[in-house]
């Protein structure tokens, strides 16, 4: 790795005051519960702030707060709820390169990165400002003599949500304007690996008019997270992580009665068949694979070649990846560092574990040159050829720049391995075959297809959602599902007397 020209860090070796606090009932709680955990600037390396680790007290006065603002927000006015939407969505809009900063500053990612997750959650957003259309009943006139049966959705109450360190903005936008349109009240536990987002967004909503109470941000580590899991005022939990916390998240808050979307880890593939465009796919692969250092859930971390491809796609794609600059995501950089020291440490060490499984590493993300601090949590793009199948390169969700080659004989051979997989989160295939391509989305045990599109995450008036062991729970994130996950529906069988009522009688209705 180089240094080059930029702040010293040895200038910025201090000790952070700042603390990131609880946001409640419309503004900053400090804490008091004595505990914090650091906040890192990762493409510097040191510390710039602490965060609030919530203690049960404070746990409990989000909730309250959110329990007290619940009736009121409830009764509010469509209109005067969407108009709040729409206030927020402009708001958000206006001031996109603020957060793109704090997000920057706290994950790593590089700003027209952040620029990405804040325009998808802006559509989130867009889509809640409809929501009137989305939350109404259904009506059935007369369906026996004077009697009328109809349905109304309503809120949940308050709702939670955990969100990880990955997408600061756009997951906790996957859930809290649909939550918060509906009619729910919210609390939000943010990573607190890069936790300023969140009440960044709370106050912009409070801006726009939201009323006190109605969305809190409660920092924390798992102290936190057991509060809202176990809380009895807490009606739902909305989740987004690994697979090993999703579960835990699930069956802890189905035991108390809760709603639950949980979404887990993921081992996303791309298929490629000989007749793919081979420039096509090694930039998809490119995007896909070291996009946000590769700590996206639905980042591309398997290429599947299908035999005699896999030689000249790998030139490919090594040609693309000397070209990509890796370094600080204030300078005009196309990747950042990992968003931790530990979690960097990690990820490097699966490129020892390839080559002791006997797998080819290709391009060793270790030995890029870096364009900023020495200090910063760097691991530049990684490229390992014939990777075993039971190699743990393989098998584990490896969450960083480390992109994988599997080759295989046939298009059968590669539908049979992508389904053999213990997840099915995300999955793409390149070809120019319109039978193989329709086949394989039939055929794919995936929720989210992409066919000559290497990160399929569907657009917000849709769902996002994955098989087996990437969701827990019946329902998938945003989109239709999203409003019938924040809401219950009642159905109400009327009858109002006329003067020619007929008196008493026990039988059914015939007529």
């Amino acid at each position: 790795m180089s240094e080059t020209t930029g702040t010293s860090t040895s200038t910025l070796q201090r000790t952070p005051t700042a603390i990131v606090q609880h946001w409640i009932n419309g503004q900053t709680v400090d804490s008091e519960s004595g505990r914090t955990a650091p906040v890192f600037d990762p493409a510097l390396g040191v510390q710039t702030k602490s965060v609030a680790l919530a203690n049960g007290a404070e746990i409990n006065a989000a909730v309250a707060a959110a329990q007290a603002a619940f009736p009121g927000w409830r009764d509010t006015s469509i209109t005067k709820r969407q108009q709040i939407l729409f206030r927020f969505r402009e708001l958000l809009n206006e001031r996109k390169d603020e957060l793109a900063e704090i997000l920057t500053a706290e994950h790593g990612k590089v700003l027209s990165d952040a620029l990405g997750e804040i325009t998808r959650g802006l559509e989130v957003v867009e889509l809640a400002t409809g929501f009137p259309h989305l939350i109404k009943g259904e009506f059935s006139a007369n369906v026996s003599t004077g009697v009328d049966v109809y349905s109304s959705k309503q809120p949940l109450g308050v709702v939670g949500i955990i969100s990880p360190f990955n997408f600061p903005a756009m997951v906790p936008m996957w859930f809290f304007p649909i939550a918060i349109a509906a009619g729910n009240t919210v609390v939000l536990k943010p990573s607190e690996k890069d936790p300023s987002a969140a009440n960044w967004l709370a106050a912009l909503f409070s801006e726009a008019g939201l009323p006190n109470g109605v969305f809190n941000v409660l920092h924390g580590d798992k102290e936190a997270v057991d509060g809202l899991l176990n809380h009895p005022d807490v009606k739902s939990i909305s989740f987004v992580g690994s697979t090993p916390i999703a579960k835990y998240i699930y069956e802890t808050a189905a035991r108390n009665g809760k709603r639950v979307q949980a979404l887990g880890g993921a081992k996303n593939h791309m298929l490629v068949l000989p007749d793919a465009d081979l420039d096509l796919t090694a930039d998809a692969a490119i995007n896909a694979g070291f996009g946000s250092a590769g700590e996206r859930c639905m980042a591309i971390s398997v290429v599947v070649a299908v035999e005699p491809v896999a030689d000249d796609l790998i030139t490919k794609i090594t040609e693309r990846m000397s070209s990509l600059r890796v370094g600080d995501g204030r300078r005009s950089c196309d990747m950042g560092p990992l968003v931790t020291e530990q979690h960097r440490d990690k990820v490097a060490s699966y490129i020892d574990l390839a080559t002791t499984d006997g797998a080819t590493v290709v391009v060793d993300g270790r030995g890029t040159d870096i364009d900023g601090d020495a200090n910063g949590f760097w691991l530049g793009p990684t490229l390992i050829d014939r990777v075993p199948l039971d190699s743990k390169v393989y098998l584990d969700e490896i969450f960083g720049p480390v992109l994988s080659i599997v080759r295989v004989h046939s298009y059968q051979d590669g539908v049979d391995l992508i389904n053999r997989g213990a997840y099915g989160n995300g999955t793409a295939i390149f070809t120019n075959d319109g039978g193989a391509a329709r086949r394989f989305e039939n055929e794919i045990e995936v929720g989210m297809i992409g066919i000559n599109v290497p990160i399929p995450v569907p657009v917000a008036y849709y769902s996002f959602g994955g098989f087996k062991e990437s969701l827990f729970g019946d329902t998938k994130a945003y989109g239709l599902a999203g409003f019938d996950f924040f809401t219950r529906e009642k159905v109400i069988t009327s009858r109002w007397l006329d003067p020619s009522h007929g008196g008493i009688n026990l039988g059914f209705p015939q007529n």
